[in-house]
C-alpha cells in the first residue's frame, strides 16, 4: 500500500480556535479524519503531520521525496501556513527532493492581505488548492491521486502525458512547445 503524505505547517495546530471566521470551526483532528477517509477511498496509507518548525518540514519533504523515488509514496499535500510566503528553504526542499506536491490553503489567500498573495511554494508545486475550507484537503488528495495515476500511465505505456481535451465550446490555449 502506497503512502500519501499530508504536512501542515505553523499554527495549524490551532485550527478550530484560531480565526474561525477565516479557517472554520474544524480542528486539526477533524482534518486528519477527513484525510484518512479520503486516503482510504483510494487504497492509500495516510501519513499526517503538523509542525511549527520550518526545519522539520524540510526534513519531511526530503523523506517524502525519497519514498516517492522508491515507489512507496505518491506525493505530498502541503499546507505550509505562513511559510508559504516566506520560505525559500521549503521551495528548495521540494525542488531538491523532486516530490510531487499540491500546495493547499484553507482560505483564499488571494482575497486576503497582499503579503499572502506571493508563494514560494507554487513554482515547485504540481497544483495549488485554495479557498475550499478544510474540504480542500480531500480535493487535493483526489488531485494528487489523479496526477499519480496519470504519471504511472505514462511510465507504463511509454508515452508523453497529454492534457485532457477541453470541454465542447471551450477553447484550448496553444501549447508553449
Amino acid at each position: 500500500m502506497k503512502t500519501l503524505y499530508v504536512f501542515n505547517g505553523p499554527n495549524l495546530n490551532l485550527l478550530g480556535t484560531r480565526e474561525p471566521g477565516i479557517y472554520g470551526a474544524q480542528t486539526l483532528a477533524d482534518v486528519q479524519a477527513l484525510c484518512e477517509r479520503a486516503a482510504a477511498q483510494h487504497g492509500l496509507k495516510l501519513d499526517f503531520r503538523q509542525t511549527n518548525h520550518e526545519g522539520a518540514l524540510v526534513d519531511w519533504l526530503h523523506e517524502a521525496g525519497r519514498a516517492q523515488a522508491q515507489g512507496t509514496a505518491i506525493g505530498v499535500v502541503l499546507n505550509a501556513g505562513a511559510y508559504t510566503h516566506t520560505s525559500i528553504a521549503l521551495h528548495d526542499a521540494i525542488k531538491g527532493a523532486g516530490v510531487r506536491l499540491i500546495e493547499l490553503h484553507i482560505s483564499n489567500v488571494h482575497a486576503r492581505e497582499a503579503f499572502r498573495h506571493h508563494s514560494y511554494i507554487s513554482p515547485v508545486a504540481s497544483a495549488v488548492m485554495a479557498g475550499f475550507g478544510v474540504g480542500g484537503y480531500a480535493l487535493a488528495i483526489d488531485g494528487l491521486v489523479m496526477q499519480h495515476r496519470a504519471s504511472e500511465a505514462v511510465v507504463r505505456e511509454g508515452r508523453a502525458l497529454e492534457a485532457p481535451a477541453a470541454p465542447e465550446g471551450v477553447a484550448r490555449l496553444p501549447s508553449k512547445d
